[in-house]
């Protein structure tokens, strides 16, 4: 019998809030397990968790309780093997302010050793939309243009795992549709994504699983039948 692969992604009995004890917990325990080259969409309310759940996975908050593992390993930002295999697209101000676009994109991928970088850029800032941009500084874009710009960036530079809040916010339906391409191509190719989101067309998509972060009334709808349902919260 052939052995299974690793999961990418075990949270179990996880706790995730902003104090220092479970008592300030923002949702129920999470446990969930996804293997590689799987897509988890995180879906729920605002307020629900989403964020601080995708938060703990990437090692910007630590746990208050039970455990969370990726690539087989606790989490810890702070390692360089753990920042150069997670891409994420989490902070509306994750650019840097003195770079224009161009600049900015070049130096991610150069720092990641992406060979024929320039020729990446050029053809993600086209994917993306803000080619006519690129000397532009960050705080000149629109938030729609900061958005793809943060996206481009995630797909600039090598990944195991992709980790997305929202990243269909200030996106037009046509971009929309490109990112659900991308995703799902992504995903085909090995790329394991948890991504948080309120676009049930992005899950339909691309999601290979769900977790769902609902109140009592909710959770007893049956959850859609193309996904494979890991646990309503």
């Amino acid at each position: 019998m052939a052995k299974s692969s690793p999961a990418v992604l075990r949270a179990r009995d996880l706790l995730v809030g902003y104090g220092e004890s479970a008592d300030s917990a923002v949702c129920p325990p999470i446990s969930v397990t996804i293997p590689p080259g799987a897509a988890l969409a995180v879906v729920g309310a605002n307020g629900s968790g989403k964020s601080t759940f995708l938060r703990a996975v990437v090692g910007l908050l630590p746990a208050l309780g039970g455990t969370i593992e990726l690539l087989g390993r606790a989490v810890d930002e702070r390692e360089a093997d753990f920042r150069a295999a997670v891409a994420t697209v989490m902070d509306e101000d994750a650019a840097f302010p003195a770079l224009t676009v161009r600049e900015h994109l070049l130096l991610l991928a150069r720092g990641h050793g992406v060979a024929q970088a320039s020729e990446l850029v050029t053809t993600l800032t086209r994917e993306f939309g803000i080619a006519e941009r690129e000397r532009a500084m960050p705080t000149a874009l629109s938030s729609g243009q900061r958005r793809r710009m943060l996206l481009a960036a995630a797909f600039v530079r090598p990944r195991r795992v992709l980790v997305l809040d929202e990243p269909e916010q200030r996106l037009d339906a046509g971009m929309r549709d490109r990112l659900g391409e991308r995703l799902a191509a992504e995903r085909r190719s090995g790329v394991t994504v948890v991504m948080a989101t309120h676009d049930p067309v992005l899950v339909e998509r691309v999601a290979t699983h769900a977790l769902v972060i609902t109140d009592e009334q909710a959770r007893q709808a049956k959850p859609r039948a193309a996904l494979d349902l890991i646990e309503t919260l």
